[in-house]
């Protein structure tokens, strides 16, 4: 809603530019139209200070420590909706009725299985092959597979593509897992939920099949909530951008997946779980470990504590944590590096350096302890992100390209290179 203005004054003259106010009372210079007026751009590297869009999907204030997806706050819905239910609010816009949620659900018991074709491209991935990029290659063949969801968008029933693609990327994850471990692929379970017919596919065997406990069920379906969307991260700007170009939801996903591998953004928990490992293995005290991250200029970190877009606590860590408590309880693991985690956040939490700076532990460092005492291996950390954050992807997938005033995504740039340079034949090149 543009309800007032702001003014650039430049080499003498003055420009008006509207100023848009979100429904959470957020505002923005819209700077549209200053190139053409003026000639200038807006330099932001990194996009920090920058809205790329207008999104009805996820809310996000890092000052307050709040997070609502289409205006449910995550407390809420981490406590009381189940992942399924949550990824349709999500890609729709609206809870589910008991019949939308009954017809979802039974969507994605119909296509959780993948064509058989498909199992012999994963013979073509060699044994050390990393999971996400099986999995980013595979979601991209799965829309050769299924030609009908290429244009899903132009689909008045939208449910079909967005299940499908749901229900199969947990197939496709646990089916790469079993590839990096040379373990028979395993076919899904049409009795079994979301949650646990994915752990069924990571851990059984034809000869002995897994049966999860639910209280391991119930704390990665309380992951998966937390980790469905996060505004505009680079994962998910990254889909923005590609589905700006018209290119299909499979596409879109697949260059989403490549952006959430890198270790700057997806694989935060598996850097929570190599620190535990490097306190493990060198016999460090703890304490010694926390005065060396408190050393002004020092390069040592503490992984998992603090959050570049909260200020305050991590939202999702409050509600991890408890559910990060009831499975380690529940479970009675001892496990040398869970231990050094939670003494690790007692010392840190007790610590006014890391109080008075609001440096709290963040959903990662939780995260990468449940899914390490599920028995979950780190190289497949950032798939199980990735199945948490599909709904996400799709919304804003759709978001994009059902608006009528989209256009591709063009970013400008400032040109430091050479001004001009002429070009001379190999023989006069000097050295």
């Amino acid at each position: 809603m543009v309800n007032d203005s702001a003014i650039l004054q430049y080499d003498g003259k003055s420009y008006t530019l509207p100023v848009v106010t979100g429904t959470q009372k957020e505002t923005a210079i819209d700077i549209g139209t200053l190139r053409a007026r003026s000639g200038l751009i807006t330099l932001d590297s990194g996009y920090g200070n920058t809205g790329s869009c207008s999104s009805a999907i996820t809310y996000v204030n890092g000052e307050r420590g709040v997070l609502k997806y289409r205006g449910y706050r995550i407390e809420g819905l981490a406590t009381q909706s189940t992942f399924i239910e949550t990824a349709y609010l999500l890609i729709f816009g609206e809870l589910p009725t008991v019949a939308q949620l009954d017809e979802f659900r039974r969507i994605l018991t119909a296509n959780e299985s993948i064509h058989e074709d498909m199992r012999y491209h994963f013979d073509g991935f060699p044994p050390n092959a990393p999971p996400m990029a099986i999995l980013s290659a595979m979601v991209n063949t799965l829309g050769c597979f299924e030609p009908a969801f290429m244009k899903a968008e132009e689909d008045a029933h939208f449910i079909e593509p967005a299940a499908r693609l749901m229900s199969k990327i947990r197939t496709i994850a646990a089916a790469s897992y079993r590839k990096s471990r040379g373990k028979p692929l395993i076919y899904p379970r049409s009795d079994l939920r979301y949650t646990a017919n994915f752990l069924h596919m990571m851990f059984s065997n034809p000869y002995a099949l897994y049966e999860a406990d639910e209280t391991i069920v119930d704390a990665l379906d309380r992951l998966l909530i937390l980790h469905a969307d996060h505004e505009q991260n680079c994962s998910t700007s990254t889909v923005r951008m590609v589905a700006s170009s018209q290119a299909n939801l499979y596409a879109s996903v697949a260059a989403g997946i490549c952006a959430l591998w890198g270790p700057l953004h997806g694989g935060a928990n598996v850097a929570v779980i190599d620190m535990l490992s490097r306190l493990a293995d060198s016999g460090e005290s703890l304490e010694k470990f926390v005065e060396r991250v408190k050393k002004k200029d020092s390069d040592t970190r503490l992984m998992g504590f603090g959050h570049r877009v909260y200020k305050d606590f991590d939202p999702r860590a409050k509600i991890i944590k408890k559910a990060c408590d009831r499975l380690l309880a529940k479970l009675g693991i001892h496990d040398p590096l869970l231990e050094i985690a939670m003494r690790l956040e007692e010392i840190a939490l007790n610590d006014p350096y890391f109080v008075e700076r609001k440096l709290y532990p963040n959903v990662d460092y939780y995260s990468g302890i449940i899914l390490r005492a599920i028995g979950i291996p780190t190289e497949m950390f950032t798939v199980i992100f990735a199945i948490g954050r599909l709904p996400g992807w799709i919304a804003h997938w759709r978001e994009v390209r059902t608006n009528p005033g989209s256009r591709i995504d063009r970013p400008r740039q400032v040109y430091s290179g050479p001004v001009v340079r002429e070009y001379l034949p190999i023989a006069e090149r000097p050295g």
